[in-house]
Protein backbone atom coordinates (compact mmCIF):
# COMPACT_ATOMS: atom_id res chain seq x y z
CA UNK A 1 0.00 0.00 0.00
CA UNK A 2 1.49 3.46 -1.01
CA UNK A 3 2.26 5.95 1.81
CA UNK A 4 -0.79 7.90 2.82
CA UNK A 5 -0.38 11.28 2.78
CA UNK A 6 -3.21 13.20 2.72
CA UNK A 7 -6.52 12.33 5.40
CA UNK A 8 -10.15 12.99 4.11
CA UNK A 9 -12.25 13.89 6.97
CA UNK A 10 -15.76 14.35 6.68
CA UNK A 11 -17.01 16.04 9.49
CA UNK A 12 -20.72 14.86 10.89
CA UNK A 13 -21.25 11.48 11.47
CA UNK A 14 -17.57 10.65 11.50
CA UNK A 15 -15.13 12.68 12.79
CA UNK A 16 -17.12 14.53 15.18
CA UNK A 17 -19.61 11.81 17.82
CA UNK A 18 -23.14 12.62 18.15
CA UNK A 19 -22.08 15.75 20.64
CA UNK A 20 -20.79 17.33 17.68
CA UNK A 21 -16.99 16.56 19.38
CA UNK A 22 -13.99 15.02 18.47
CA UNK A 23 -12.89 12.47 21.12
CA UNK A 24 -9.47 12.17 23.10
CA UNK A 25 -8.51 8.84 21.07
CA UNK A 26 -9.33 10.77 17.84
CA UNK A 27 -7.82 14.44 18.85
CA UNK A 28 -4.45 12.54 20.02
CA UNK A 29 -4.49 9.96 16.83
CA UNK A 30 -5.00 13.10 14.74
CA UNK A 31 -2.01 15.31 15.95
CA UNK A 32 0.76 12.18 15.66
CA UNK A 33 -0.66 12.23 12.06
CA UNK A 34 -0.01 15.65 11.49
CA UNK A 35 3.27 14.96 13.23
CA UNK A 36 4.11 12.73 10.92
CA UNK A 37 3.65 14.75 7.95
CA UNK A 38 0.28 13.79 6.74
CA UNK A 39 -2.10 16.55 5.36
CA UNK A 40 -5.40 16.74 7.44
CA UNK A 41 -8.37 17.90 4.92
CA UNK A 42 -11.98 18.56 7.08
CA UNK A 43 -14.45 17.96 3.93
CA UNK A 44 -17.66 18.87 4.36
CA UNK A 45 -20.99 19.59 2.75
CA UNK A 46 -20.76 22.28 6.05
CA UNK A 47 -20.05 26.34 4.79
CA UNK A 48 -16.18 27.42 5.39
CA UNK A 49 -17.37 29.32 8.44
CA UNK A 50 -18.94 25.73 9.96
CA UNK A 51 -15.88 24.16 9.43
CA UNK A 52 -13.26 26.66 10.44
CA UNK A 53 -14.24 26.07 14.46
CA UNK A 54 -13.10 22.72 14.54
CA UNK A 55 -9.92 23.34 12.16
CA UNK A 56 -8.81 25.88 15.16
CA UNK A 57 -9.58 23.18 17.08
CA UNK A 58 -6.88 21.12 15.64
CA UNK A 59 -4.56 23.42 15.36
CA UNK A 60 -4.53 23.34 11.47
CA UNK A 61 -4.81 26.86 11.15
CA UNK A 62 -0.71 26.91 12.88
CA UNK A 63 0.11 23.38 11.86
CA UNK A 64 -1.35 23.48 8.02
CA UNK A 65 -4.24 21.42 6.35
CA UNK A 66 -7.27 21.97 4.62
CA UNK A 67 -10.74 22.62 4.27
CA UNK A 68 -12.79 21.33 2.22
CA UNK A 69 -16.18 23.11 2.00
CA UNK A 70 -19.71 23.12 0.05
CA UNK A 71 -19.29 19.61 -0.62
CA UNK A 72 -16.45 19.86 -2.61
CA UNK A 73 -17.64 24.17 -4.15
CA UNK A 74 -14.55 25.22 -2.09
CA UNK A 75 -10.55 24.26 -0.57
CA UNK A 76 -8.77 26.53 1.11
CA UNK A 77 -5.41 26.39 2.86
CA UNK A 78 -6.22 26.61 6.63
CA UNK A 79 -2.87 28.34 7.76
CA UNK A 80 -2.98 31.46 5.31
CA UNK A 81 -6.14 31.26 3.98
CA UNK A 82 -5.86 31.02 0.56
CA UNK A 83 -8.45 29.65 -1.37
CA UNK A 84 -6.69 26.67 -3.52
CA UNK A 85 -9.89 25.30 -5.27
CA UNK A 86 -13.14 27.09 -5.96
CA UNK A 87 -16.52 26.18 -8.09
CA UNK A 88 -19.21 28.59 -8.38
CA UNK A 89 -22.25 27.67 -8.82
CA UNK A 90 -24.37 28.31 -12.09
CA UNK A 91 -25.92 31.97 -11.71
CA UNK A 92 -28.79 30.53 -14.44
CA UNK A 93 -30.17 27.68 -12.49
CA UNK A 94 -30.90 29.48 -8.72
CA UNK A 95 -34.06 30.94 -10.18
CA UNK A 96 -34.83 27.57 -11.20
CA UNK A 97 -33.80 25.15 -8.25
CA UNK A 98 -35.26 27.33 -5.76
CA UNK A 99 -38.68 27.10 -8.20
CA UNK A 100 -38.44 23.40 -8.04
CA UNK A 101 -37.91 23.56 -4.36
CA UNK A 102 -40.92 25.23 -3.87
CA UNK A 103 -42.91 23.41 -5.66
CA UNK A 104 -41.82 20.44 -3.93
CA UNK A 105 -41.85 21.96 -0.54
CA UNK A 106 -38.43 21.51 0.10
CA UNK A 107 -36.68 24.87 1.18
CA UNK A 108 -33.39 25.72 -0.37
CA UNK A 109 -31.23 27.77 1.72
CA UNK A 110 -27.31 29.36 0.81
CA UNK A 111 -24.84 31.35 2.54
CA UNK A 112 -23.06 34.78 2.75
CA UNK A 113 -19.94 35.71 4.80
CA UNK A 114 -22.46 35.76 7.70
CA UNK A 115 -24.41 32.55 7.74
CA UNK A 116 -27.09 30.78 6.12
CA UNK A 117 -29.70 33.08 3.64
CA UNK A 118 -33.26 31.48 3.11
CA UNK A 119 -36.92 32.54 2.45
CA UNK A 120 -37.83 30.32 5.20
CA UNK A 121 -35.71 30.80 8.54
CA UNK A 122 -37.74 28.66 10.87
CA UNK A 123 -38.34 25.41 8.51
CA UNK A 124 -36.94 22.55 11.13
CA UNK A 125 -34.11 21.54 8.85
CA UNK A 126 -33.23 25.12 8.19
CA UNK A 127 -32.71 25.39 11.96
CA UNK A 128 -30.58 22.35 12.04
CA UNK A 129 -28.24 23.31 9.74
CA UNK A 130 -27.83 26.99 11.43
CA UNK A 131 -27.63 24.36 14.67
CA UNK A 132 -24.83 22.29 13.41
CA UNK A 133 -23.06 25.32 11.72
CA UNK A 134 -23.48 27.79 14.81
CA UNK A 135 -23.91 30.41 12.31
CA UNK A 136 -27.05 32.89 12.51
CA UNK A 137 -30.42 32.48 9.52
CA UNK A 138 -31.19 35.42 7.48
CA UNK A 139 -34.41 35.37 6.42
CA UNK A 140 -35.15 37.35 2.84
CA UNK A 141 -38.27 37.63 0.20
CA UNK A 142 -36.52 36.45 -2.73
CA UNK A 143 -33.80 34.22 -2.44
CA UNK A 144 -32.55 34.40 -6.11
CA UNK A 145 -32.76 37.91 -6.36
CA UNK A 146 -30.92 38.47 -2.68
CA UNK A 147 -27.74 35.93 -4.40
CA UNK A 148 -25.42 38.91 -6.29
CA UNK A 149 -21.87 37.35 -5.37
CA UNK A 150 -21.16 33.79 -6.38
CA UNK A 151 -22.48 30.99 -4.39
CA UNK A 152 -20.49 27.40 -4.49
CA UNK A 153 -23.72 25.64 -3.27
CA UNK A 154 -27.67 25.40 -2.60
CA UNK A 155 -28.71 23.03 0.09
CA UNK A 156 -32.57 21.87 -0.33
CA UNK A 157 -33.98 20.85 3.27
CA UNK A 158 -36.69 18.82 4.23
CA UNK A 159 -38.66 16.17 5.45
CA UNK A 160 -36.17 13.05 5.46
CA UNK A 161 -39.68 10.92 3.63
CA UNK A 162 -40.11 13.09 1.26
CA UNK A 163 -36.42 13.93 0.01
CA UNK A 164 -35.39 10.34 -1.62
CA UNK A 165 -37.82 11.12 -4.33
CA UNK A 166 -37.71 14.90 -4.07
CA UNK A 167 -33.82 13.76 -5.23
CA UNK A 168 -34.73 11.34 -7.80
CA UNK A 169 -36.77 14.03 -9.80
CA UNK A 170 -34.02 16.53 -9.55
CA UNK A 171 -31.50 14.34 -10.94
CA UNK A 172 -34.14 14.04 -13.63
CA UNK A 173 -34.64 18.09 -13.87
CA UNK A 174 -31.10 18.87 -13.71
CA UNK A 175 -29.44 16.32 -15.55
CA UNK A 176 -26.21 17.14 -17.00
CA UNK A 177 -26.37 20.66 -15.52
CA UNK A 178 -25.57 19.91 -11.82
CA UNK A 179 -24.37 17.69 -9.22
CA UNK A 180 -26.93 16.64 -6.80
CA UNK A 181 -26.56 13.85 -4.01
CA UNK A 182 -28.02 13.68 -0.86
CA UNK A 183 -26.00 14.46 2.50
CA UNK A 184 -28.37 13.76 5.03
CA UNK A 185 -31.59 12.26 4.99
CA UNK A 186 -33.33 15.87 5.37
CA UNK A 187 -30.27 17.76 2.86
CA UNK A 188 -30.01 17.43 -0.77
CA UNK A 189 -26.60 18.76 -1.43
CA UNK A 190 -26.67 21.13 -5.06
CA UNK A 191 -23.64 21.91 -6.75
CA UNK A 192 -22.15 22.78 -9.86
CA UNK A 193 -21.57 19.86 -12.27
CA UNK A 194 -18.88 17.86 -11.32
CA UNK A 195 -18.46 18.99 -8.61
CA UNK A 196 -18.14 16.65 -5.66
CA UNK A 197 -15.33 15.60 -2.72
CA UNK A 198 -13.61 13.61 -5.02
CA UNK A 199 -13.19 16.41 -7.26
CA UNK A 200 -12.07 18.74 -5.41
CA UNK A 201 -9.59 16.24 -4.07
CA UNK A 202 -8.29 15.19 -7.27
CA UNK A 203 -7.01 18.86 -7.76
CA UNK A 204 -5.39 19.21 -4.15
CA UNK A 205 -3.72 15.91 -4.85
CA UNK A 206 -2.34 16.68 -8.13
CA UNK A 207 -1.18 19.96 -7.12
CA UNK A 208 0.70 17.90 -3.86
CA UNK A 209 2.49 15.84 -6.76
CA UNK A 210 0.67 13.02 -5.16
CA UNK A 211 -1.96 10.33 -6.42
CA UNK A 212 -5.28 9.25 -4.92
CA UNK A 213 -3.28 6.17 -3.59
CA UNK A 214 -1.97 8.54 -1.56
CA UNK A 215 -4.83 9.46 0.22
CA UNK A 216 -7.29 7.89 3.24
CA UNK A 217 -10.85 9.10 2.89
CA UNK A 218 -13.21 8.50 5.79
CA UNK A 219 -17.23 8.99 5.50
CA UNK A 220 -20.56 7.71 6.27
CA UNK A 221 -23.11 10.11 4.42
CA UNK A 222 -24.13 9.71 0.38
CA UNK A 223 -21.69 12.24 -0.32
CA UNK A 224 -19.02 10.77 1.25
CA UNK A 225 -19.14 8.20 -1.63
CA UNK A 226 -16.91 9.49 -4.14
CA UNK A 227 -13.93 10.49 -2.07
CA UNK A 228 -14.25 6.83 -0.90
CA UNK A 229 -14.29 5.33 -4.12
CA UNK A 230 -11.49 7.78 -5.16
CA UNK A 231 -9.05 6.57 -1.88
CA UNK A 232 -6.28 4.39 -2.04
CA UNK A 233 -7.87 3.88 1.56
CA UNK A 234 -11.67 4.24 1.89
CA UNK A 235 -12.92 4.20 5.27
CA UNK A 236 -16.51 3.80 6.27
CA UNK A 237 -17.45 4.43 9.55
CA UNK A 238 -19.65 1.68 11.52
CA UNK A 239 -22.84 4.46 11.38
CA UNK A 240 -22.03 4.54 7.67
CA UNK A 241 -25.11 4.18 5.20
CA UNK A 242 -24.96 0.37 3.36
CA UNK A 243 -23.84 2.18 0.18
CA UNK A 244 -20.60 3.89 1.76
CA UNK A 245 -19.82 0.09 3.43
CA UNK A 246 -20.05 -1.48 0.21
CA UNK A 247 -17.73 0.91 -1.41
CA UNK A 248 -15.42 1.09 0.87
CA UNK A 249 -11.63 -1.09 1.93
CA UNK A 250 -12.30 -1.02 5.68
CA UNK A 251 -15.20 -0.46 7.94
CA UNK A 252 -14.14 1.04 11.03
CA UNK A 253 -16.21 1.38 14.91
CA UNK A 254 -18.85 4.49 14.55
CA UNK A 255 -18.71 8.16 15.31
CA UNK A 256 -19.18 7.64 18.73
CA UNK A 257 -16.36 5.34 19.12
CA UNK A 258 -13.55 6.54 17.78
CA UNK A 259 -13.92 5.06 14.75
CA UNK A 260 -11.25 7.49 12.99
CA UNK A 261 -8.98 7.33 15.64
CA UNK A 262 -8.92 3.39 15.18
CA UNK A 263 -8.69 3.57 11.31
CA UNK A 264 -5.58 6.42 11.49
CA UNK A 265 -3.91 4.08 14.02
CA UNK A 266 -4.09 1.26 12.39
CA UNK A 267 -3.29 2.80 8.67
CA UNK A 268 -1.08 6.18 9.37
CA UNK A 269 0.13 5.10 12.57
CA UNK A 270 0.21 1.62 11.89
CA UNK A 271 -0.29 0.34 15.41
CA UNK A 272 -1.84 -2.78 16.12
CA UNK A 273 -4.82 -1.92 18.16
Amino acid sequence: MAEIKVLALDLDGTLTNSQKEITPRTRAALDAAIAKGVTIVLASGRPTAGVLPLAKELGLDKKGGCILSYNGGKIIDCRTGQTLVQHAFPADLIEPVCTFSRYWNVVPLTYDKNGIVTEVPDAPYVLEEARINKIPVRKVENLPAEVTCPINKLLLTGDPADMPHVEELMQQEFAGKLSICRSAPFFIETMPLGVGKDTSLEILLRAKGLTPANLMACGDGWNDLPMIRLAGMGVAMGNAQPPVKAAANYLTADNDHDGVGLAVEKFILNEET
